[in-house]
């Protein structure tokens, strides 16, 4: 059967990704920062004997080369790089913005999805499908932006999104597919209770862009309806 690697699997688009796909009778490796707390997760994984939750937060660099280890002989059809971070949106307002946590937000919005890249670069180049998924967002387009603020959350997921660019090009010898995706305004703890869009139909749209990309699409940038956005 197919495996998927989730990064930030415990609630949000990350646990419905793991639903769908377990659904779907893929292996699913869900990670999160503490599965003991993950309830939901814990929950979807009662009746699912293909789900295994992994203990990982994405910015310790030495638990992910663990994790890359303790999975060496596990081929990965996809790494789906969903975990993110805000910021507080008091820190990132323009006169007062805030050094240390703006770094924060980029160790995990920008360099951990690309340490996540090379640490499963084996896992996913051993794979059939052979895909990398970032979950970017339309707020990195700086054609698209029309009204600024949101300093740290822009910024950091803009320069994921050169990053995954590079990307394409450095794993492309190996077959290998990177995507950037944007979910849409979803109904989640960080998209708010105003969002139109409900996690399922996102994230069904997404696996549908995943499914369908081909490595002549790599390095592409894609709302969760297929539809390209402009850097």
């Amino acid at each position: 059967m197919p495996a998927i690697l989730i990064t930030g699997a415990n609630r949000g688009l990350g646990l419905e990704f793991a639903h769908q796909y377990i659904t779907d009778g893929w292996t699913v490796h869900a990670c999160c920062r503490s599965p003991a707390q993950a309830d939901a997760l814990q929950e979807l994984g009662k009746g699912a004997k293909q789900l295994h939750i992994h203990q990982l937060r994405v910015t310790d660099w030495d638990g992910m080369t663990a994790l890359a280890q303790q999975l060496a002989t596990e081929p990965l059809d996809v790494l789906l790089n969903n975990a993110g971070i805000y910021g507080d949106k008091d820190d990132q307002n323009f006169g007062a913005l805030h050094v240390e946590p703006w770094t924060d937000v980029f160790q995990v919005n920008t360099i951990a999805p690309l340490k996540m890249a090379e640490a499963f670069l084996p896992h996913v180049a051993a794979g059939k499908m052979k895909k990398m998924v970032f979950i970017s967002t339309k707020m990195a387009s700086i054609t698209d932006n029309h009204q600024g603020g949101s300093y740290f959350y822009r910024t950091t997921k803009t320069a994921l999104n050169m990053a995954l660019k590079n990307l394409a090009f450095d794993v492309g010898a190996k077959g290998i597919t990177v995507l950037a995706l944007h979910p849409g305004w979803v109904r989640t703890d960080m998209g708010g209770p105003q969002a139109p869009l409900q996690a399922p139909e996102s994230v069904a749209g997404m696996r549908q862009q995943i499914a369908s990309a081909t490595l002549a699409e790599s390095g592409h940038f894609l709302d969760y309806q297929g539809q390209e956005i402009p850097w």
